[in-house]
Formats: C-alpha cells, sequence, structure tokens
C-alpha cells in the first residue's frame, strides 16, 4: 500500500493540483452531519510575546477563523507551571494566563507534548498536567470544552488519547512526540523513538485504539524528530505516515516542529471519489517571537520563515449511506506576525486585506515586507493524491 501512494506522489509532484478531483453531489438529504476541524500551529512563548500586558491582543486577528470551526486544535510548545517565572528560549515556561487566552480565541484541543515539555523539569510537567486537568475540569459542560492530551499523570503509562463527543461526532485525539531535548521524566510523556523498531510497535499501538474506540476520524498530532527550519520531507517519514493512515485507521496527520511552513496532502479513494484523509507536514508557527527583527532588505531570508503560517480548516461529512466520513471542504488561511508600533507581536492573516490596512497607516515598509513574504508562503505546496 505505501508503494502505491508512493507511486501516485511522484508522478503528481510535477503537477500542482488546485482544488479537488470532481466527486458525487450530494444532495442535503444524503449529508446527515458536518464537522469542521482548524490545525494550526506551535504557540511559543518567547520573551517579546509574554511581556504583553494583554495576551488577548495576539488573536483578535485570527479569532473569527477559530470560531468558526467545531474544534481547533494547536500545539502548545512549553510547559506550563504558574509557580515557576516565565521563561524565555531555550528553556521555556509559561503561565496559564498565556494559553487561556488562546482559549478565549477559540482553540479548545491542545498537545502539550514536544521537545519543550520538560524544560522545568518535573516540576513544570506535573503543573502542566495540574493546569490541564483543571480547565477540562472547568471547561467540560461549557459549549466549547477543552480537550488536552500528551502527558500523563502516571508514569510509564501507555500512550494515552482523548475521546471527543461533538454532536453526532466522535473523535479521538492522540499527541506524540518522537523528539526530546533531553530524556528527563520521558516516562511521563506520549513519547515514540523515531526508528524503524519504535514506528512499528506505535503502529500497532494506534491500530489497537482505533479498533477498541469506535470513532469517526482519528487525528494524531506528531511532534516530529526532523530538522527544524528544513522544507523538504523524506520519503520514508511520508512512508511512515501513509502506513498509519492506510493500515493503522489513522485520518488525519497533523505535524509540527520545524516551525516553518511545510507541504500537506489531501488524500482519496478512487473507488468512492471522495477525499477522506490529510497530511499536514507542518503549520509553522502559530505565535512566537523568533522574527523579532525582520529582515526588511530580504524577505526571502530562510529564517524569516519562521514569523509565518498556517491555518487548515478542514469540514468533514457523514452521509446516509455507507461512505466513510469524506472532506466536503478545504480552506486554507496564511497567517504572520506582526510587530505593531507599540512592539507588541499579533497575529495577522497573511492577505490583501492587511497589506492594504499597512499602507494606510505610513507602515511602507512593513508593507512591502509581507506582500512579498504572502507570496513566499503561498508557494507552499497543496497535493492531492487518489489511491
Amino acid at each position: 500500500m505505501t508503494k502505491k501512494y508512493f507511486l501516485l506522489s511522484t508522478l503528481l509532484l510535477s503537477l500542482i493540483i488546485i482544488g479537488c478531483k470532481s466527486t458525487p453531489k450530494q444532495s442535503e438529504k444524503e449529508i446527515i452531519s458536518t464537522i469542521s476541524l482548524v490545525f494550526a500551529g506551535d504557540i511559543m512563548a518567547h520573551k517579546p510575546n509574554y511581556n504583553m500586558k494583554n495576551y488577548n491582543k495576539i488573536w483578535q486577528g485570527i479569532s473569527d477563523i477559530v470560531k468558526d470551526s467545531d474544534l481547533a486544535f494547536a500545539n502548545l510548545e512549553a510547559p506550563v507551571c504558574d509557580e515557576l517565572p516565565y521563561s524565555t528560549y531555550p528553556n521555556f515556561n509559561m503561565h496559564s494566563d498565556y494559553p487561556q487566552a488562546a482559549i478565549d480565541a477559540g482553540f479548545n484541543v491542545f498537545s502539550i507534548i514536544n521537545n519543550h515539555s520538560n524544560d522545568q523539569g518535573l516540576q513544570g510537567i506535573k503543573g502542566t498536567i495540574d493546569w490541564a486537568q483543571k480547565i477540562e475540569n472547568k471547561t467540560k459542560d461549557s459549549e466549547r470544552p477543552v480537550i488536552i492530551n500528551g502527558l500523563n499523570e502516571i508514569p510509564n503509562s501507555p500512550v494515552s488519547y482523548k475521546l471527543i463527543h461533538k454532536g453526532e461526532w466522535t473523535i479521538l485525539f492522540c499527541a506524540i512526540t518522537e523528539i526530546l531535548n533531553r530524556p528527563d521524566y520521558r516516562s511521563y510523556m506520549n513519547y515514540v523513538v523515531s526508528s524503524k523498531s519504535g514506528w512499528e510497535e506505535f503502529s500497532k499501538y494506534i491500530l489497537k485504539v482505533r479498533e477498541e474506540n469506535p470513532c469517526d476520524l482519528l487525528i494524531l498530532s506528531i511532534h516530529t524528530d526532523e530538522p527544524e527550519y528544513i522544507s523538504p520531507v523524506s520519503l520514508r517519514r511520508k512512508e511512515y505516515y501513509y502506513k498509519l493512515l492506510d493500515e493503522c485507521g489513522v485520518d488525519i496527520i497533523y505535524t509540527n516542529h520545524p516551525h516553518i511552513i511545510r507541504e500537506r496532502e489531501l488524500i482519496g479513494n478512487s473507488q468512492t471519489n471522495y477525499l477522506n484523509k490529510a497530511i499536514i507536514y507542518g503549520n509553522g508557527n502559530l505565535i512566537s517571537g523568533q522574527r523579532w527583527e525582520p529582515d526588511f532588505e530580504n524577505p526571502s531570508n530562510p529564517r524569516d520563515d519562521t514569523g509565518d503560517g498556517f491555518i487548515w480548516k478542514l469540514t468533514f461529512c457523514k452521509c446516509s449511506t455507507e461512505i466513510s466520513p469524506f472532506i466536503k471542504k478545504s480552506e486554507p488561511f496564511y497567517i504572520t506576525t506582526y510587530i505593531n508600533t507599540a512592539w507588541e507581536f499579533v497575529i495577522q492573516k497573511l492577505d490583501d486585506n492587511f497589506i492594504e490596512y499597512l499602507n494606510e497607516i505610513g507602515r511602507k515598509k512593513w508593507a512591502g515586507y509581507i506582500k512579498r513574504r504572502k507570496q513566499i508562503s503561498e508557494q507552499t505546496k497543496e497535493t492531492i493524491i487518489w489511491q
């Protein structure tokens, strides 16, 4: 099966497909339920970010996208421990008011497992678990419950996961990391060794989880053991992901770690003529302070890629036939971290309206820079593969 994916992928490398293969049009009667999912990148907390007085300002530029979804996913890339001070790179820590602003903006499903999860040792891990439990309990009866996965209260537990019930949908969410900056306290983490044997063991495990937990969609978040700031994805890794999709019951693979926007794939079943699976190879940063000094003279500087990100909104449908959930709509949104005149780092949509706004307020240098960054980000490839 992975070989079949490979052949189709390589055939399509020279062909950029815009839109979707035509699919049989479903009548309103046949479609019985829909769910909209938003996938975003890394929530970082560098010093310029957490020094802001009002964290809600970070999210004002994109909250309409986020709130217009049933589930909105992001990777929280730092411990959350109020008992320890805020801390920037290389050993991050944030207080609960920082992710709370993202929750207020509409994000409600978080991975908390990544290479920075043990930056503050066991105290940071336990503080993060405590925060996660409190926010889940606080919101469980609300219209938008928060779901968090990746760390485990009991050491040496099997890889954990969460079942999310939203209307007529059941979503299984599992967040893992393949990379740690140091090995301390990994027994508390959803950690999978990035090796042939590690991948094989996890493939068997996640298949068993899917079989034991009937669900409409299985979403796997992977903090991937790949070089940072590098766009290409290895064939070996792609074949592993295709195996997870085709043989292990995974429907969406959602990866982060490189801190830049990477390619993405929509995968369809040629027998049913429906798109039904997706791989996001990297959303880039959702918010960070990495691009604290934009290169206005050379906007294509690779380091400046860390200031842009990607939000992918996928709408899935179920219908009255035996067809499995399928993707009805794919909506890409490119975003950028903008440094306003108060030197606050805020997220804006990377679009013509924002460029026009910058020109209107006289920030011509920023307008030219963002225009070029928009062109660079939009070159990111979206491929459709039919199996």
